[in-house]
């Protein structure tokens, strides 16, 4: 009876909070909900595979050899060896281990287990209290989890969709149920603490609340793993669809007409400085400032608590203005929707707090931005930076600083093209791109230092392509191209790619490299996907272009490098890709053995 009682109690609290807003729950940082999805730390119970040792030395005897020249092509005598340990990568620890799918395993003969009460019986005997009314045992409070799609759902570390993955329940995993807070549960499974949307968790309210309620524009949760989770109104082909939210918004200043010289402040939580609906306005030469916070991955979804907000098909200009924010996800210029174009040129943009970008786009909205000076100092606020639906981001000049952990200044869950910039990451990778999307860089200057492993982060790089599959970013190929300017890598590899297939090109670029790392190019599983199918796909295209170090692939990727005739690679480490094109007399071995599809070069 104390557990039916405890059964109603957690029914009826849920039942209070169905009004609360529902986002996909999944980028810390690293990130966002985009970049938190990259930092959350999944439980892996498989040993990435091992590369042979970097001594030029086949762990299986002498390679056969190769002479140079001609094409080599993909997948001649099968898998690639196995890679070494990430060459000039710290090796003192093993990532995380992971399941298949990093699913927990623990349902019982397939059943998912039954609550307390839920035969039929009257639920009605005893008055419900509310939960922490009762002096019974913390260990009657049961709940079962409830996915609606049998899948599983992400248990995390803190209650916030940017929270470290800590497991992952199956649908019907029975739990226990520590505390209530607001639309955060904190439970107690497998011996470990920690939370889940209390929309997903079912007691006595199948009988009030047979479905859960239905998300903004159709969303589903991304923290349910039974299905690949899928972007807010995602159309065929991967596209964002219309993802408009019913989020409830509040503003220092709605305004709907053209202004010059105006002064907009903010003080309140979850309140915008300035909201522009459905207009076409231009703000001139203003001063707009934020402070108050908002806690919910939403803020970076929609735009709640944003500086200065455009959504719903407005077209905004924004010109000669200074925007500062100090809050968490106080973002500063936030374009949302399909439909919604953010203009922003010669503005000045400074944020503080965590959580909050600098130019922000999300929804499948459009933000031109020319000659922009932003510089964010928070945890997880690139200063370019997209989220859930992404978008079209087209940058020129200006410059673009980020110093926080996890806070790149490039995060693209869309298509961001830069030109003639100065992007600076001095605690981040210079880039990350989640999932299928795209960044093209023309003319800039970009570095960054990742010298801080962040949330799910096992190798440092400083350019980071992933999918995290936590529906923040479409799924699907995606691609970095750079032409001209120069790139450098503080720490770390030039690059690293997981769990994705990504097309690299490169033409004209100058790299400098990190003293601590020989590696150029690594693809090899990491914390995300599941084990044994999460490598990283390669396809790395060389224009005009002179490249150094190693390159990298363990049995779960592949690296195919095309160099024209005006490129050149030279060797910093034993290498292992699985094709190659071009004149390998434009290869310079350096003492090093360059292995293709697992035969090893010679001349």
């Amino acid at each position: 009876m104390k557990t039916m009682k405890k059964i109603v109690s957690i029914g009826i609290c849920i039942a209070m909070l169905t009004g609360a807003a529902l986002a996909e729950e999944n980028m810390n940082t690293g990130l966002s909900s985009a970049e938190a999805s990259w930092n959350n730390q999944m439980n892996q119970q498989a040993q990435p595979p091992q590369m042979p040792g970097m001594n030029g030395q086949d762990q299986q005897g002498q390679p056969p050899a190769m002479s140079s020249g001609g094409q080599i092509n993909n997948q001649q005598n099968g898998q690639p060896p196995q890679m070494p340990g990430m060459n000039g990568q710290d090796q003192k620890g093993q990532s995380p281990a992971m399941s298949s799918g990093g699913q927990n395993n623990n349902q019982q003969n397939g059943q998912p287990p039954q609550m307390p009460g839920m035969n039929g019986q009257n639920q009605q005997e005893q008055p419900p209290a509310m939960p922490g009314n009762e002096n019974e045992s913390e260990s009657e409070n049961t709940a079962v989890i409830q996915t609606g799609n049998n899948g599983t759902l992400r248990l995390r570390q803190e209650p916030t969709t940017k929270g470290r993955i800590m497991d992952q329940l199956s649908n019907g995993t029975e739990v226990e149920v520590l505390e209530v807070q607001e639309d955060w549960v904190r439970i107690r499974v497998n011996d470990k603490e920690g939370y889940v949307m209390i929309r997903f968790l079912k007691g006595s309210l199948q009988e009030q609340q047979s479905q859960p309620p239905a998300m903004p524009s159709g969303e589903q949760s991304g923290d349910q793993q039974g299905q690949s989770p899928q972007m807010p109104g995602n159309q065929p082909g991967g596209m964002p669809g219309n993802i408009n939210a019913t989020a409830d918004y509040s503003a220092a200043a709605t305004v709907t007409e053209n202004s010059d010289s105006a002064d907009y402040s903010s003080t309140a939580d979850s309140e915008n400085a300035v909201l522009v609906t459905g207009s076409a306005v231009t703000i001139s030469n203003a001063t707009v400032s934020k402070t108050g916070s908002n806690n919910s991955g939403e803020a970076d979804f929609y735009g709640i608590n944003a500086t200065v907000l455009a959504k719903d098909g407005a077209t905004l200009t924004v010109e000669g203005t200074a925007i500062t924010s100090d809050g968490t996800h106080a973002n500063g210029v936030f374009s949302y929707g399909q439909g919604t174009t953010v203009n922003v040129s010669d503005t000045s943009i400074t944020t503080t707090g965590n959580n909050s970008g600098g130019l922000m786009t999300t929804g499948g909205a459009t933000l031109n931005a020319a000659n922009v000076t932003v510089s964010t100092s928070g945890n997880s606020s690139a200063a370019i930076r997209s989220d859930r639906g992404g978008g079209t981001v087209n940058v020129s000049g200006g410059s673009y600083d980020s110093s926080g952990i996890g806070s790149p200044a490039i995060y693209s869950t869309a298509d961001i093209s830069v030109s003639n910039a100065s992007l600076t990451s001095s605690a981040s990778e210079a880039v990350v791109i989640e999932g299928g999307n795209t960044v093209n860089l023309t003319d800039v200057s970009i570095s960054g230092s990742n010298s801080t492993l962040n949330g799910q982060s096992t190798i440092k790089t400083n350019v980071l392509i992933y999918q995290s599959m936590s529906g923040d970013a479409s799924e699907g190929a995606s691609s970095f191209t750079m032409t001209g300017g120069n790139m450098v890598s503080e720490t770390g590899s030039m690059f690293h790619v997981t769990n994705t297939t990504t097309t690299i090109n490169l033409d004209s670029v100058d790299f400098t490299y990190a003293a601590d790392s020989n590696v150029f190019l690594d693809a090899s599983a990491d914390s995300w996907g599941r084990s044994g199918s999460n490598g990283g796909i390669v396809t790395l295209n060389l224009t005009n272009q002179n490249i150094s170090g190693a390159i990298l692939s363990d049995s779960v990727s592949s690296v195919s490098v095309s160099l024209d005739s005006n490129s050149t690679w030279t060797l910093q480490g034993d290498s292992y890709i699985s094709g190659f094109s071009g004149d390998l007399a434009n290869v310079d071995l350096n003492g090093y053995t360059l292995y293709v599809n697992g035969t090893a070069v010679t001349r």
